[in-house]
């Protein structure tokens, strides 16, 4: 095994663990809300909550963000572009408590949000959007782009598997697109402005966003019907979408005037942070930072949606996303280095190959073979499925071959099924033991079909798909 195959896995070890740590969990209230697990994440990438200050401005895509100079604090362009109603309440108050007393976490969260910020409030105000919205990841997922929840939305903006796709967020074995900060971002604005226009006010909005638009579509219809007001007060709405507008509210308050919770936020540049390099369409990970000159977890926090060692595409290139710092850099080594671009190669096992003997064959750790590929050990590897190998030292690469992706090994099957369009009702079938089984949430079952109650015909057809 090559020294550098093994720096790389050493390198893919710590992102993968780094991702697992990401997770949504119960606060003291009860609720669920995005968080880290303990301090473990944060000490991984505790050294890259610092941002280069000094960076200066590329001639690249960056110069189309339109700001206002005489703003040097970027919070100050947000909190002076505020224009969604104020709703100081019991239930904010609620929050602004909880995060006053959690004064860590909240400096952790800002400071990750460093690296992104900038981006998101540009195309916030591309679009004639509330500037509150750069600061929904906030309590989606604390600006996290690697975080997961246990009903596994991912990303900063936490879209579902169904909700991602339906927003052109692909997700297969090489890629999750809704780690992608710059796509995931433009489909959650996308989604918002939908909702927008849907139900004509922010609040109403961001309800939909958390619960579904057809959990706000019947709430409002129900209300209508016994001759009640239809804004988001009078709603009868889930707990935690009750209490997501005032989750917003207390970031809100908290970034105007930090000191009034005992809580400090440093300044970011009203500049961006990250731009735009050219990379060969095959590369390693790891390799791709060390041109850079960064660390891997840096490259990993601006590169998230990568799940495999090797990145790969099917041109000739692809763009990767670097801080600014670091872009004539990359460029500048990329086209000096001599080394191999690739130090993995694609395998397809043969018949009751059993994930040891392929280890051996390439002189890998099973831990490192399995860890590579998501394998599962407890399951056998199928004939004829790629996975990825470690290269041997001298051999030619063929990681830039074409792929049949329906031989790929999954084992993840929430990510990666592939749900009927369609489905016909059959005796015994309730709409909760078919959204079960699709993996849809209910409340977005029943939006698909125009559902108003959770009452199904036998044979009846229910879409399980949006028509695109």
């Amino acid at each position: 095994m090559t020294p550098f195959y093994k720096r790389g896995l050493a390198v893919i070890c710590i992102s993968l663990s780094l991702i697992s740590t990401a997770f949504a969990e119960i606060n003291i209230l009860g609720e669920e809300i995005s968080i880290l697990d303990n301090d473990v994440l944060d000490q991984d990438i505790n050294k890259l909550n610092s941002l280069n200050l000094n960076s200066v401005a590329p001639s690249s895509k960056t110069e189309n963000f339109q700001s206002n100079k005489a703003e040097i604090n970027l919070w100050q362009r947000i909190y002076s572009r505020y224009d969604i109603k104020n709703e100081n309440n019991s239930r904010s108050k609620k929050y602004e408590d909880w995060y006053a007393a959690r004064p860590e976490y909240v400096e952790r969260m800002m400071d990750r949000s460093q690296k992104y910020l900038f981006y998101v409030v540009g195309e916030v105000e591309k679009r004639g959007m509330p500037s509150e919205i750069a600061l929904l990841p906030m309590i989606e997922s604390a600006y996290n782009p690697i975080a997961n929840s246990r009903s596994k939305a991912v990303g900063i903006w936490q879209f579902i598997p169904s909700t991602g796709r339906l927003y052109g967020l692909k997700q297969d074995w090489w890629q999750d697109k809704r780690r992608n900060i710059v796509d995931a971002t433009n489909a959650a604005l996308d989604y918002l402005q939908k909702l927008h226009a849907l139900f004509g006010t922010w609040d109403l909005a961001l309800a939909a966003y958390n619960a579904g638009e057809g959990t706000v579509g019947r709430a409002i219809a129900k209300n209508k019907a016994k001759g009640l007001p239809t804004d988001y007060a009078h709603l009868k709405l889930p707990t935690e979408t009750k209490d997501y507008v005032p989750k917003l509210q207390a970031i809100k308050n908290i970034v105007t005037n930090p000191n009034q919770y005992g809580l400090y936020i440093d300044p970011i540049p009203n500049k961006p942070y990250f731009t735009y390099v050219e990379a060969p369409g095959v590369i390693d990970a790891d390799l791709a930072a060390n041109l850079a000159e960064i660390s891997y977890d840096e490259f990993l926090l601006l590169n998230s949606e990568h799940r495999r060692p090797l990145i790969r595409t099917s041109e000739k290139s692809q763009q990767f996303i670097l801080p600014i710092s670091a872009a004539d850099t990359f460029v500048k080594n990329l086209s000096q280095n001599e080394k191999p671009l690739v130090s993995w190669n694609i395998y397809q096992p043969k018949r009751n190959e059993k994930i040891k003997a392929i280890a051996n064959k390439f002189d890998m750790e099973e831990s490192d073979l399995i860890k590579a590929n998501d394998l599962n050990t407890q399951k056998s590897i199928k004939p004829s499925t790629t996975i990825l190998v470690a290269k041997k030292e001298g051999a030619e690469t063929n990681a830039n071959r074409d792929i049949d992706e329906t031989k790929i090994q999954i084992d993840n099957k929430s990510e990666t099924y592939v749900k009927p369009d369609e489905y016909k009702v059959k005796p015994g079938d309730t709409l909760t033991k078919i959204a079960k089984k699709y993996k849809i949430p209910i409340d977005e079952l029943k939006d698909i079909n125009q559902m108003t109650s959770p009452d199904i015909q036998i044979g009846s057809i229910l879409r399980l798909q949006r028509k695109n």
